[in-house]
């Protein structure tokens, strides 16, 4: 059950989504580890953010049909259904629920399965914005800071905006059904301010 609808929180899956969360992150971690020997410690790291994000596993919650199952047995709203927090919260829980009844080397298998589609598509995704801008701030020698500008909309459906600090100058706002997602748009908008790279050829 939600934190929302629970008398008692305790009574939630909130423990589970703890735990299901630190399974999931050590699984995705071993198994990039293991496929990748190539790949040093900060590509590894961003893939494995990729893979775990809130939209990494809604999608890989959507795809073993844990929306649809869950929507018919609890009667979800269309807003709770599509809710990206939600379902990776419910996918955390149950990754925990399934090792706790099984034991970790049982569920293993299951969980690179279910993330399987979501490995792959972080390989071939380009750097994120919000790394990119680190980069070239790096490169100009500045700092980067982010703050949330507004929260707005009830818990399972919150649309947040976000600024982007660079060199204490604000060069990007942006917005999204999440804080990472509104900084991601507010990078985005502070990559086209930044000046460009000098032509060293």
């Amino acid at each position: 059950m939600h934190a929302s609808g629970a008398e008692d929180r305790a009574d939630s899956y909130e423990r589970l989504e703890f735990l299901g969360d630190s399974i999931l992150g050590f699984v995705v971690s071993k198994a990039l580890f293991d496929r990748y020997p190539e790949s040093f410690e900060g590509e590894l790291t961003r893939l494995r953010a990729s893979v775990v994000s809130r939209q990494g596993c809604a999608a890989a919650a959507r795809e073993i049909g844990l929306d649809r199952m869950f929507a018919e047995r609890f009667e979800l709203t269309d807003d709770l259904r599509r809710s990206d927090r939600l379902l990776a919260e419910l996918i955390e829980a149950g990754i925990a629920a399934v090792m706790l009844e099984h034991g970790l080397e049982k569920v293993v298998p299951s969980i690179l399965a279910a993330f399987e589609t979501q490995i792959e598509k972080a390989l071939h995704e380009p750097p994120d914005h919000k790394t990119r801008l680190q980069e070239e701030a790096a490169r100009l020698d500045w700092t980067v800071c982010y703050a949330v500008v507004s929260a707005e909309g009830p818990p399972h459906d919150r649309r947040y905006t976000c600024e982007v600090l660079v060199d204490g100058r604000r060069l990007g706002v942006g917005s999204g059904r999440s804080k990472k997602e509104a900084q991601q748009s507010a990078a985005a908008e502070a990559l086209r301010a930044l000046p460009p790279a000098p032509d060293l050829s």
